[in-house]
């Protein structure tokens, strides 16, 4: 589905990719794992479009997106939940989740049910601001948006971050059910290792910029590759 061939990526004279090779299969959940500031984040704006590669490839079903602006890539499949969420506050949550039409033709316009199934809260505030919602209902509210994108590729960005255990059980389960049901391919960053653990088909770790470690979400019980983790 995806496919990430020596990326390397600057910001100015500082490099944040230094030849990140990595491969988000069909239908599978790829887990990118690391301390902060190691380039994670820098890796998923450079797959939805938001900083473009210094060097090196990025392809989705075996098309190039080195060109390809960002929201061609949306057009594409690609579904982004950026960390901090991004949702609009002075909007509601339906004029939230309906932003992410314009990904799609106008026949297709329409807030999928399995939405609100995932996430009956956002059914119930519908009407709300999203600034209104609390942090977990604001991540649920981020996802939700980029579903209704229709994603192939579903990008995700630290989605337990700062939210209640509660919801990252939801959370979780909603990831599970779009590989399970939808066959959807999800590429998602997160230090929360057992949620990690728990989801995850494939790790990566990064580590300055590199991969340093990929293999079998069960490899994190090996103390050898939990090192990397902790340096």
């Amino acid at each position: 589905m995806l496919e990430i061939a020596h990326a390397n990526l600057h910001y100015g004279a500082a490099q944040a990719l230094r030849g990140v090779s990595l491969t988000a299969e069909a239908g599978r959940i790829t887990c990118v794992l690391g301390r902060n500031g190691v380039g994670k984040t820098s890796l998923l704006k450079a797959v939805v479009g938001q900083h473009p590669l210094s060097s090196g490839s990025i392809c989705l079903d075996g098309k190039s997106l080195d060109r390809m602006p960002s929201y061609e890539r949306a057009r594409a499949g690609i579904g982004y939940v950026p960390q901090g969420r991004e949702i609009f506050p002075l909007l509601t949550v339906r004029e939230n989740l309906e932003t992410g039409f314009a990904a799609l033709p106008g026949s297709q316009r329409t807030i999928p049910d399995y939405v609100f199934d995932l996430f009956p809260v956002l059914k119930d505030m519908l009407s709300r601001r999203g600034g209104d919602l609390s942090g977990g209902q604001q991540q649920q509210l981020a996802i939700g948006r980029a579903l209704v994108m229709q994603p192939k590729l579903l990008v995700l960005d630290e989605p337990t971050e700062g939210i209640q255990p509660s919801i990252i059980k939801d959370i979780g389960r909603a990831i599970t059910w779009l590989k399970e049901t939808l066959g959807m391919t999800i590429l998602l960053v997160e230090q929360y290792l057992d949620f990690a653990r728990e989801l995850a088909d494939s790790v990566a770790i990064m580590d300055r910029g590199e991969i340093v470690f990929s293999g079998r979400a069960g490899d994190l019980d090996d103390p050898n590759v939990r090192r990397h983790l902790m340096l």
